[in-house]
């Protein structure tokens, strides 16, 4: 690790462990407005919290460890065009809605996008979904949208970085190859063309009843664990470089 890289790395501790000192708080205040405020408060401050980091990871790698230009990199979450396939507009049996489709094809799109786009020279390299935690039920929603990006985009990388995981197995170590677990390898076999790289942040399985934003429940970010997720970036970026 570059010397620059540690001191980016230390910065984003010192940032995450400064935000966990007040979330509590804040979320309390919140709460006094609004007795239903807190959890809102909370998921959206972890979901935040875990952009950022992903965010600096990024910026990080391609520009401290890689030594690249940072304006050759954007990062963005911009609404991406998913068209309507015309094998299934063929195969709609009412004549009407058929033709009314086929007549205005152009305007039949789903709007898709993961949290961090990653584009090098304007080529997209890969993308990012963020999460304070993931259980498998979010697996199968983040397999379905990487799945519909990959018919635009055959070639990017998938990846999925979290604080905490509530998938089971080994994602909830510290591992730079984790195992996985049972019922999300059987999730991941659905989507074969979706090769989703899981890194989790801090140690331990997520518990509901031990929310990390209580000071009891503190989980220390660490530089190990975030090298890590680094490493996986800088794959990503090497993994481009080699086409």
């Amino acid at each position: 690790m570059k010397p620059e890289t540690r001191i980016a790395l230390e910065d984003i501790i010192e940032t995450y462990n400064r935000c966990m000192s007040v979330m509590e708080h804040d979320a309390a205040r919140a709460m006094e407005e609004d007795s239903r405020a807190y959890g809102g408060f909370v998921r959206a401050a972890k979901g935040k919290m875990q952009e950022y980091i992903t965010e600096r990871l990024i910026r990080v790698s391609w520009s401290s460890e890689l030594k690249e230009n940072p304006k050759r990199l954007e990062i963005n979450s911009n609404k991406i065009q998913i068209p309507i396939q015309l094998d299934y507009i063929h195969k709609i049996k009412i004549k009407s809605v058929r033709d009314y489709i086929l007549g205005n094809v152009r305007d039949f799109y789903y709007g898709l996008s993961v949290d961090k786009h990653v584009f090098v020279d304007d080529t997209f390299i890969f993308g990012v979904e963020c999460k304070a935690y993931t259980e498998n039920a979010m697996i199968k929603r983040i397999l379905v949208d990487f799945q519909l990006l990959k018919t635009r985009f055959p070639n990017i990388g998938c990846y999925l970085f979290q604080l905490e995981s509530q998938l089971g197995g080994d994602y909830s170590t510290i591992a730079t190859l984790p195992k996985g677990s049972t019922s999300t390898h059987t999730l991941m076999s659905y989507f074969p063309s979706v090769e989703l790289n899981i890194v989790t942040l801090l140690p331990g399985e997520r518990k509901v009843d031990r929310p990390i934003n209580k000071p009891d429940f503190f989980k220390h970010l660490t530089i190990e664990s975030l090298e890590i997720a680094l490493n996986k970036i800088v794959d990503g970026f090497a993994s481009f470089k080699r086409k």
